[in-house]
């Protein structure tokens, strides 16, 4: 790349810089660029950099593949109701050691290699998720529903420096462990900090008017226009709480909510600062 192009990107990026200097954004990192390595790099530089010009950003992370793998090796099955893990005892206890200890400090680790100053946090740190057993159609055991978030933990840990790195299991009013799905508790946080965006990393585009044809990307939705996308067929599936969150994210006084392609390197920095973005907004 010349010169001339790289001076041109820097300048485009100045106004967004600006704009969103001092702000918070949450990112819920998940899909292949949570699995693959060069994308994970990517997404650790990129956070690292929102911070120096001035972001404050929470991560917030799953870890399927990874329960999905430790289960397998004790002998474990993994089930899914309407795509929600089915979670008994001995299941939780493996969420929880996954997530909030091997899954959650790896990632402290690599984004500090990254040159930034990172604190691993799970939902039972600081009451900083508080949630009931989620009643659903299935019993799907120690599967939650988040009734509180207590932003005080991210705040401080922003205050001081640190990006919050967010293992989504959650404390029980009744004493038990739950786990949580992390689109719903990025959302929630989203929503509780004020954030100015939320943004949740796919293996998709983002939200397509033909699965099957990746230009027919939908680039921007009014979220009053979820539910005729609905009855269309046009959000249907895995997408649809995905959407959802996106959609209480906003109701709930965020911004903007973007699903973007983590599959792209630098996704989140070509969505920030870059006049074209890429992905779905919501608004």
């Amino acid at each position: 790349m010349d010169t001339s192009k790289r001076a041109k990107i820097l300048i485009q990026a100045m106004p967004y810089i600006k704009k969103y200097s001092g702000e918070t954004i949450v990112v819920k990192y998940g899909g292949n660029a949570m699995i693959n390595e060069d994308l994970k790099a990517a997404v650790m530089s990129d956070i690292v950099l929102m911070q120096l010009v001035g972001i404050n950003v929470v991560l917030v992370h799953g870890g399927g593949p990874e329960i999905n793998a430790m289960l397998k090796a004790v002998g474990k099955e993994s089930k899914f109701e309407n795509g929600m893990r089915v979670t008994d005892k001995e299941t939780i206890d493996i969420v929880q050691m996954v997530l909030a200890g091997k899954v959650n400090k790896s990632l402290v680790q690599l984004l500090e290699s990254h040159g930034g100053k990172a604190l691993g946090l799970c939902g039972l740190d600081g009451k900083l998720l508080m949630a009931e057993k989620l009643v659903a159609s299935a019993d799907l055991g120690y599967v939650g529903e988040i009734k509180e978030v207590n932003a005080e933990p991210l705040e401080n840990a922003m205050k001081n420096g640190y990006i919050p790195i967010v293992a989504t299991v959650a404390g029980g009013y009744d004493g038990n462990v739950y786990n949580i799905n992390a689109d719903l508790a990025a959302a929630q946080i989203a929503a509780k900090i004020g954030a100015k965006k939320l943004i949740l990393m796919t293996d998709i585009r983002g939200l397509l008017r033909d699965v099957n044809d990746e230009e027919s990307l939908i680039s921007v939705v009014n979220v009053s226009e979820v539910p005729m996308l609905k009855r269309d067929g046009i959000i249907k599936g895995g997408m649809i709480p995905k959407i959802d969150c996106c959609v209480e994210a906003v109701r709930s006084g965020v911004n903007r909510a973007h699903i973007i392609d983590g599959r792209i390197e630098h996704s989140i920095l070509l969505e920030l600062f870059s006049d074209e973005g890429i992905g779905t907004m919501f608004y």
